[in-house]
C-alpha cells in the first residue's frame, strides 16, 4: 500500500497521498487541513465525522490529462466525491459521486439516478454500477483525455461521455450549475476530496498524465 511498483513508475504513475500525512493537499483556501476534520492514520486519509461546517481539500497540483486511481471506503449513510476540473477558492466543479446509494436521501434526488454512486454529480447517470457492501473498499478509476472521460466503478465502466456533445450540455441546461457559466469548460483543474460530515476513508490515491 503507498507505494508504486517499477511497472507503475515506468508507466508514469505518481502517488497523491503518501499514507503518512497530507503532503501535497490543502483546504481550498490553501491553508493546512484542520487535524480536527481530517485524519491519516494507519495508511488511511479519512473525513472526521462530527463537525457541521464541512472542509473539503484539494491537491496542490493542477491536472489536465490524466488517469486517476482511488479506493474508497464508506461508512452507513455517507456523502462524499471526488471533484475535478477544480479552480482556486471554488469547490464547484465536475464531481464522481460517491454515496452509500441505499441509505442516503441525495440517492433518491436528481435526474435518472444522477445522483447515485458514480455519477457525473447531477448531471449525467452512471449505469450498471456494482458497489461493494458498506465496510467494503470500492475501486474508482477516473479518466480524463481532452472532452472525453470515463467513470469507472470496481473495474467496471460506469459512464462515459464527451463535454463537447449535445448530451452533456442538455443534461447541464437542467442541472444546479446551469446559472455557471465556466462550468464545462476548464481544461485543467485541482481534485478535490469532499467533506459532507460523514466519515469516509480513501486509500492508494495515484495519477499518471495521458
Amino acid at each position: 500500500m503507498h507505494q508504486l511498483s517499477r511497472e507503475e513508475k515506468q508507466a508514469g504513475w505518481k502517488l497523491l497521498f503518501n499514507g503518512k500525512n497530507l503532503e501535497g493537499w490543502t483546504t481550498l483556501t490553501g491553508q493546512a487541513v484542520p487535524k480536527k476534520m481530517w485524519q491519516v492514520k494507519k495508511g488511511l486519509l479519512t473525513v472526521l465525522p462530527g463537525h457541521h461546517q464541512g472542509c473539503d481539500i484539494i491537491s496542490q497540483d493542477e491536472f489536465l490529462n490524466f488517469e486517476l486511481n482511488l479506493e474508497v471506503l464508506l461508512t452507513k449513510g455517507a456523502n462524499s466525491g471526488l471533484k475535478y476540473f477544480i479552480q482556486p477558492a471554488c469547490s464547484v466543479g465536475f464531481e464522481f459521486q460517491i454515496l452509500d446509494d441505499i441509505n442516503h436521501p441525495d440517492a433518491k434526488e436528481g435526474i435518472d439516478g444522477n445522483r447515485k454512486f458514480g455519477s457525473l454529480y447531477d448531471l449525467l447517470p452512471a449505469r450498471n454500477t456494482a458497489a461493494k457492501p458498506i465496510g467494503e473498499w470500492n475501486q474508482l478509476r477516473l479518466v480524463v483525455r481532452g472532452e472525453h472521460i470515463e467513470h469507472w466503478l470496481n473495474g467496471s465502466k460506469v459512464l462515459e461521455f464527451d463535454r463537447s456533445s449535445e448530451r452533456f450540455w442538455s443534461a447541464y441546461k437542467t442541472s444546479k450549475f446551469n446559472s455557471m457559466k465556466d462550468f464545462g469548460t476548464y481544461q485543467k483543474g485541482h481534485l478535490l476530496l469532499q467533506d459532507h460530515g460523514r466519515s469516509v476513508s480513501f486509500r492508494n490515491i495515484k495519477i499518471r498524465p495521458l
